[in-house]
C-alpha cells in the first residue's frame, strides 16, 4: 500500500493548487501532460490507438481522461467519477459595494450548501476563471488567475452586538456573507476596482475583461494534524480527494483489458444540470466515441455498457464523537477505517448488494478495510454522481467515498490513512 505519509502530502499539494473548480481541473491537467497523456479537442476527427491515453475538457471545470483498451470495441469501460466543485462564495458583476469610511466589500453569491458561519475571520482571497477579449467574438480567450496572498476577509459581529450569538446565529446571504477587501479615500476609486486588479493579474487591459467566474477561498494551506499527524484538514477535500486518488490510480496503473476511466465533473453541488455535469451526456457521448473510433457498431457500444463497471466517488460522512444520536446505529463510517460503500434504500445513491458485493471483493483483494454508510432512518440524505449518471447510461456501479467530518465546511477533516486506502482500492479496480 501507498506511504500514508508521502500520499497525504501529495494530496495536500494537489488542495493546495486547486482552490476552485478551474484550477483543480488545471492542476489534473498537468499531471495528465506529465504522464504522457494527450489532449483531444470535441470539435476534430479523432484517431485513437490501442493502449494510447487521451483527455478532453469541457467548460475547463470538467475532465475526462482515459487509456484505450488494446481489446475489442466491446471490452468495456473501468470508469472512476468524481466531482472538481465545492460550496463556497462566488463573486457578483459589478461587485464593488463602498460605504462609511471608504470600507468596499464585494458582493458575492453562495454556491452548493456551504457550512456558512466556518466562512468568517479567515484570510480569504480569488481564484477563477477570466474571460478576455479576444479575435473570435464566438470563442473568448479563457485563463486562470489565483491570487495567493490574502485579499479578503469577512469580519463577524461582536458578541457585544449579538449577547445569543452562541444560542444559534441565522445568516442572511445577502447581508452577512459580504466580504472586505479594502480601504479607498474615495468611492469613484472602488468602481472597477476588481476588474483592474484581475486585468493587471492576468497581464491585460480593464476593457479586455470581459467577464469572469471567480470565487473565494480559504487562503491557510492543508496540513497534517493529529497527536500521529492522523488527520488531513483542508478546504475542498469533498471531492478533490477523490479526484486525486483517482488520478493517481489512472496514471500508476497499466491494464488495457478495458478502458480506463477517469470522469470528473463540475457543479455536483447544485445538481450536476450543467453542460459539464453528470446529467448532461458528455460522459455518454465520450464513451460511444470512443466505441466508433475503435471500428464498434452502436450494438457494440451497448454490449461494452454491459461489460462496465463505474465507482462512484464522493465523500462520506464520518461517525462524529460528539454527535452519535444523527447516525446510524450499526453503519456509522468510522475516520481511518477504509472505503466506504454508500447504500441507501430509496435509490438516492446507485449501490445495491450487486455493486457493494464488488466494491468489497476489491478492497478485500487491495488488503484495504471497508465500511459502510446507511443514513440514520430520521435524517435525510443527500444524492451524488452516481444514480444522476445512471438516467444516462445503465451502468452497474458503487457510490462510495472517503469518512470525513465537518462536510461542506470551509476546511474539512480526514484521515491520512483512508486516502492510501482508497488509492490502493482504486488502483485494484484499474489493474483487474
Amino acid at each position: 500500500m501507498e506511504d500514508v505519509k508521502m500520499t497525504a502530502r501529495s494530496l495536500m499539494e494537489f488542495l493546495d493548487k486547486s482552490p476552485v473548480n478551474f484550477l483543480a481541473v488545471k492542476t489534473v491537467k498537468n499531471e495528465l501532460d506529465a504522464n504522457g497523456f494527450k489532449q483531444l479537442d470535441p470539435a476534430d476527427h479523432w484517431e485513437l490507438e490501442r493502449g494510447g491515453k487521451y483527455y478532453i475538457t469541457k467548460n475547463g471545470s470538467a475532465i475526462f481522461a482515459f487509456v484505450v483498451t488494446t481489446g475489442g470495441p466491446e471490452a468495456g469501460f473501468r470508469i472512476i467519477s468524481a466531482h472538481s466543485d465545492s460550496p463556497c462564495l462566488r463573486i457578483k458583476p459589478n461587485a464593488e459595494m463602498c460605504g462609511e469610511g471608504g470600507v468596499v466589500r464585494l458582493n458575492v453569491e453562495v454556491y452548493g450548501g456551504p457550512i456558512l458561519y466556518t466562512w468568517f475571520d479567515r484570510p480569504l482571497s480569488i481564484a477563477g476563471r477570466v474571460v478576455l477579449r479576444g479575435e473570435d467574438v464566438l470563442h473568448p480567450e479563457c485563463v486562470t488567475v489565483k491570487f495567493d496572498r490574502p485579499l479578503l476577509t469577512i469580519p463577524h459581529l461582536a458578541i457585544h452586538f449579538n449577547r445569543a450569538v452562541n444560542e444559534g446565529n441565522p445568516l442572511s446571504r445577502q447581508k452577512d456573507m459580504l466580504p472586505v477587501i479594502g480601504l479607498v479615500k474615495d468611492s469613484l476609486e472602488s468602481d472597477g476596482l476588481l476588474v483592474r486588479l484581475v486585468a493587471e493579474a492576468v497581464g491585460r487591459k480593464p476593457e479586455d475583461v470581459l467577464d469572469f467566474d471567480l470565487s473565494l477561498y480559504d487562503t491557510t494551506p492543508a496540513c497534517l494534524v493529529g497527536l500521529h499527524e492522523e488527520f488531513v484538514t483542508s478546504g475542498r477535500l469533498d471531492d478533490l480527494s477523490m479526484v486525486h486518488a483517482a488520478l493517481t490510480a489512472l496514471t500508476s496503473t497499466t491494464s488495457t483489458t478495458q478502458t480506463r476511466v477517469m470522469a470528473v465533473f463540475d457543479n455536483e453541488e447544485t445538481g450536476s444540470g450543467t453542460k459539464q455535469g453528470a446529467a448532461s451526456p458528455v460522459l455518454c457521448q465520450l464513451l460511444r466515441r470512443v466505441t466508433g473510433c475503435l471500428g464498434g457498431s452502436e450494438e457494440d457500444y451497448l454490449r461494452s455498457i454491459d461489460n462496465s463497471f463505474m465507482v462512484s466517488a464522493d465523500n462520506a460522512h464520518a461517525f462524529h464523537p460528539n454527535y452519535p444520536e444523527k447516525y446510524d446505529p450499526t453503519n456509522h463510517p468510522v475516520v481511518g477505517g477504509g472505503p466506504v460503500i454508500k447504500i441507501n434504500a430509496n435509490c438516492k445513491y446507485m449501490t445495491d448488494a450487486d455493486s457493494a458485493a464488488v466494491f468489497r471483493g476489491i478492497c478485500e483483494k487491495a488488503g484495504v478495510p471497508f465500511q459502510y454508510f446507511v443514513n440514520h432512518s430520521d435524517v435525510a440524505g443527500g444524492s451524488t454522481l452516481g444514480n444522476i449518471l445512471t438516467s444516462q447510461i445503465d451502468l452497474r456501479g458503487v457510490d462510495m467515498g472517503e469518512a470525513i467530518w465537518a462536510m461542506h465546511s470551509v476546511r474539512e477533516t480526514a484521515s491520512a490513512a483512508d486516502h492510501a486506502y482508497t488509492i490502493a482500492a482504486f488502483k485494484t479496480f484499474f489493474d483487474l
